[in-house]
């Protein structure tokens, strides 16, 4: 049975929001790392950097959370997956859901890459849904 890199991506920048964890580690590959890109280019994300461990390479990404710590917590961003290895969604590119009315951001992965909604709107491609960031 094979990992979902997808679902864990999210699972662990989603817990280390919710304990207000600045740095977290993840296993490097393809996926991952254009997901990152998209999430730092967006904002949610301070700052990555790719390092290499007894053969394996993993990225420290370093989460952006609220600074004032007084009032009850809030989570400073959602995640949540779409498409799964048992439910694949698509998508054309006039039907790509538009999250908040355009706040949020939709991941897609197309034949062109990984890209937001706005992108692949922008050159008039769908694809698959993998994530909603608002």
């Amino acid at each position: 049975m094979g990992t979902d890199t997808i679902a864990e991506i999210i699972t662990s920048i989603r817990n280390a929001d919710m304990a207000r964890k600045r740095v977290i580690r993840i296993a490097s590959t393809n996926i991952t790392e254009n997901i990152v890109k998209i999430l730092f280019q967006e904002g949610f994300i301070e700052n990555v950097r790719k390092y290499r461990e007894k053969n394996k390479y993993f990225l420290v990404v370093t989460l952006r959370h609220r600074r004032n710590r007084k009032k009850p917590y809030r989570k400073f961003f959602n995640l949540k997956r779409i498409s799964r290895p048992s439910l694949r969604i698509y998508s054309y590119s006039q039907e790509i859901p538009r999250i908040l009315g355009g706040t949020g951001i939709v991941i897609l992965s197309t034949s062109r890459g990984i890209m937001t909604d706005r992108e692949a709107r922008l050159e008039g491609i769908g694809g698959e849904i993998l994530c909603y960031i608002w």
